[in-house]
């Protein structure tokens, strides 16, 4: 019967330090505002957006090519600008890509570029001429490709690795004890 009485919490005693049943002691001083925010902001749980495999690659080349747009239009063609704006995509990507569509990512990144290449090469006249435009971007920003594509898959591997795996074991691998099976 007495687990259901309420417990009061010692109060000082007369000489303001002492209580009834030890020695009394003053509460924690006040934390910091920025530290009280950071506590806040790591309890609150949010999910955070996740692309599906077509959304990643769309997402992927549509940024692609703008950034390819944007950058012929500063400078002629494809250049630096195109190259840092297909590796930060191709990062988002992989950041951003969900769980079951991880393999999206590093495939998609070829892809926008070979796509931004070919929409935003400064070719010559005809056919001939955008094809050797082309050509000539994709060997001489190959870096720029290589980059992006290994990053996005070097993102997804690590992913991939801490990811749970979903397979149930079998009852003989196991940590339960042994013993015989119920009828």
């Amino acid at each position: 019967m007495d687990q259901h009485t309420a417990r009061t919490p010692p109060t000082p005693g007369p000489k303001g330090g002492d209580t009834a049943a030890g020695v009394f002691r003053p509460p924690p001083p006040p934390a910091h505002p920025v530290a009280v925010l950071v506590r806040r902001l790591r309890a609150v749980h949010r999910r955070r957006p996740r692309l599906t495999g077509l959304g990643t690659g769309l997402l992927t080349t549509g940024v692609t090519v703008l950034g390819g747009a944007v950058d012929s239009l500063l400078f002629g063609g494809p250049g630096v600008l195109f190259g840092l704006v297909f590796v930060t995509v191709s990062v988002a990507g992989a950041v951003y890509v969900r769980p079951y569509d991880l393999v999206a990512a590093p495939v998609a990144a070829p892809i926008a570029f070979a796509t931004g290449i070919a929409l935003t090469s400064d070719g010559g006249s005809g056919l001939v001429g955008h094809l050797l435009g082309v050509f000539t971007g994709l060997a001489l920003l190959t870096g720029w490709l290589y980059t992006g594509t290994l990053l996005a898959a070097l993102i997804v591997g690590v992913r991939a690795l801490r990811r749970p795996s979903r397979r149930r074991r079998s009852r003989r691998c196991s940590t339960a004890p042994r013993g015989r099976s119920p009828r």
